[in-house]
């Protein structure tokens, strides 16, 4: 399955958009560390990448809601580092976006709107019309949970290690996330195949109830 094919690949905007995402931290502990420790170098760097990144995106006729969320957090972790005058603090908004999305993901889930549909559907042609198929809805939230446990996960992580001050692990880790949100979105393809019946067409495909 290629990215460009593959209907879950739009969770995650492939090589590309991982890079983007880690830049913006990355950059700013090694700006922190090359310019001896000073903090305004280092949020420096860390905004003008977000920005030039955020433009770039803009420019690919990505969403700017999207973009514009993006830049939110790069911005404020800046703002938190330079609030507290701690380099680590730049990653509590991280932090805090993981803890908020895995929220986010559960409740849709309990409303019976599963996010990773809500994703998904418009990418493969089927908008919302998903709901109405208690199949597609109910793997639909299946799947959706794992994405819970990879944003808990994702900030479990990071705590322990803004909380020791360790800054080159919170920079390493960043591949190892994109690693994790990999293989997340595998499992969900997963979990979504198992949990539709045999007889059922695929995601690309709403059934009715009468269908059924």
């Amino acid at each position: 399955m290629s990215e460009a094919r593959h209907p879950l690949a739009a969770l995650i905007g492939g090589p590309r958009g991982a890079l983007e995402g880690m830049a913006p931290p990355i950059v700013f502990v090694l700006a922190y560390a090359l310019s001896g420790s000073e903090l305004a170098w280092a949020i420096g760097a860390a905004l003008v990448v977000g920005v030039i990144l955020a433009v770039w995106r803009l420019m690919r006729g990505e969403k700017p809601v999207r973009v514009v969320g993006a830049l939110f957090v790069v911005a404020l972790g800046a703002l938190v580092a330079a609030y507290t005058g701690s380099a680590v603090a730049y990653f509590w908004p991280l932090v805090l976006a993981n803890i908020v999305s895995a929220l986010a993901f559960a409740v849709s889930i309990l409303i019976r709107w599963p996010l990773l549909g809500v994703i998904v559907g418009p990418i493969v042609g089927t908008r919302m019309r998903w709901r109405a198929d208690p199949d597609l809805l109910r793997a639909y939230s299946r799947a959706s949970w794992l994405w819970v446990a990879l944003n808990l996960i994702r900030a479990a992580v990071q705590v322990p290690l803004i909380e020791g001050e360790n800054l080159w692990a919170l920079a390493a880790v960043r591949p190892v996330f994109y690693l994790l949100v990999l293989a997340t979105i595998w499992l969900s393809w997963i979990v979504i195949r198992k949990s539709l019946p045999a007889e059922h067409p695929g995601i690309r495909t709403v059934r009715s109830v009468q269908d059924s």
